[in-house]
């Protein structure tokens, strides 16, 4: 197994007297395409603003290849890289000019400089754009020079928040092949998404936030798998009783009731004995529903049911 290249211990953000980040800890290993997956305000971009020095902690401790973020700042900086949310270049540079430029703040000049801007501008495809003014870019050139200026230093792990929001299908397919080919060649990545897709396709483990705490963290498989065979999710127009939740809990496992007591999640392997049970439930009128919805197990899947809520909430 592959050495951690972060180690992040008891991180805590606290906002007046709100705690964004409560106590997270997790390691992610070299070579590994780790996600934070978790719904808006879960806690994820505070996180990623900690481990790379954007954003002071209230506590706790980040590590990277051995080295405390708070004490080598500097040191540290040099070996990530980010590729934030929002755009983050000159739109009347070119694309060579802005690679230049972030370029040379990391110390790079000459040949070296050069050769590193051909190769990040091959990376991403925007060889033939490459003298183009960045303000004529579509939306997905400009998520792919984003990643680009991210990569001009030949980071060791690269910190990804929401890559692909807002793109095209053509450019959000060009950026993943790009991120699989790097990964392939031993660059590790945190990255974040609202594409659950992406997520089960990429990532190799995923943390999942929920109100600034890590709920689940495990390979995709391993908690896709830890809901049997799928979920059955009942939305009731009126609170649920004891007697109708033992029927319920013979064909499964209630592991969710909230709403107050109005939404129940059965976690099934007779998901059509249980379904039919439901069914006549509803038409004997012996249970009034809101909303019925059968899920079988993925990503998505685990994801609400562990917070309750889609990743895109």
């Amino acid at each position: 197994m592959a050495d951690p290249i972060l180690r992040v211990k008891n991180l805590r953000k606290r906002y007046d007297s709100a705690e964004a980040v409560q106590g997270v800890s997790f390691e992610v290993r070299q070579g590994e395409f780790f996600g934070l997956l978790g719904p808006n305000g879960a806690g994820k971009t505070t996180t990623i603003g900690m481990l790379t020095g954007w954003i002071e902690p209230s506590g706790g401790q980040v590590e990277i290849r051995g080295m405390d973020l708070a004490s080598k700042p500097r040191e540290v900086r040099k070996i990530i890289g980010l590729v934030p949310q929002s755009f983050a270049f000159y739109p009347s540079l070119t694309a060579r000019e802005n690679l230049s430029f972030f370029g040379r703040l990391y110390g790079l000049k000459g040949r070296a400089l050069e050769d590193r801007v051909v190769w990040a501008l091959e990376i991403v495809s925007l060889g033939d754009r490459a003298n183009q003014p960045v303000g004529t870019y579509s939306n997905g050139m400009k998520r792919r020079l984003n990643i680009a200026i991210g990569l001009i230093h030949g980071p060791a792990l690269l910190i990804l928040d929401e890559p692909t929001v807002g793109i095209d299908a053509q450019s959000r397919r060009a950026i993943l092949e790009s991120l699989k080919r790097l990964n392939q060649d031993g660059m590790t990545f945190i990255y974040t998404t609202h594409y659950i897709e992406e997520a089960q396709g990429l990532c190799d483990r995923v943390a999942i936030f929920d109100r600034g705490k890590i709920i689940a963290l495990d390979t995709p498989r391993a908690l896709i798998e830890s809901l049997a065979k799928g979920i059955l999710r009942m939305e009731f127009l009126e609170e649920v009783d004891e007697s109708l939740l033992e029927r319920i809990q013979a064909y499964g496992a209630v592991t969710r009731v909230d709403g107050p007591g109005r939404r129940v999640h059965l976690k099934t392997d007779q998901m059509d004995s249980a379904l039919r049970e439901v069914l006549n439930l509803k038409e004997n009128r012996r249970a009034f529903f809101k909303n019925l919805e059968v899920m079988e197990p993925d990503l998505e899947t685990v994801f609400i049911h562990l917070t309750g809520r889609t990743l895109r909430d």
